[in-house]
């Protein structure tokens, strides 16, 4: 008589979650970092819409609205935009992207992005952020 196998025997479970954990160890960093990517396009697309809507009101734009101080512009903020005064080097404003203080990003090297009304796009450090993350790096691929 022949024995029939109608399951997994404890040595091929084991070996398959080894096999699945060893996936998951070289997975998940890279999904992190393409998550991470997907939010730094959303603060950087909301910053020019955001300067879109600036340059279209003028000088009487004195905040941003409620439907493009966030981003991604519905849901849950990762990004919270904020509308700067003029001063010398800014050309008339400047627009700030900052992280969450609870999202995701809360600890991102790239800090908050910032575009002012000359173009000239760069970063700011937050508490948190890695200090000598180039601007230019933050910035790529946007």
């Amino acid at each position: 008589m022949r024995r029939v196998s109608r399951g997994f025997t404890l040595l091929e479970m084991m070996i398959a979650l080894a096999a699945a954990a060893i996936v998951a160890a070289f997975a998940l960093p890279g999904w992190h970092s393409q998550i991470a990517r997907g939010h730094r396009i959303d603060a950087v697309a909301a910053l020019y819409r955001a300067a879109q809507y600036v340059d279209a009101q003028g000088a009487a734009a004195a905040s941003l609205p409620a439907s493009i101080d966030q981003a991604p512009p519905s849901g849950r903020a990762v990004y919270r935009l904020k509308l700067r005064a003029a001063d010398e080097s800014n050309g008339g404003y400047a627009i700030v992207a900052s992280p969450t203080p609870s999202g995701p990003m809360r600890a991102d090297p790239c800090g908050a992005f910032v575009l002012d009304a000359t173009g000239v796009r760069s970063n700011e450090a937050n508490d948190a952020a890695i200090a000598g993350v180039a601007a230019r790096d933050c910035w790529k691929d946007h």
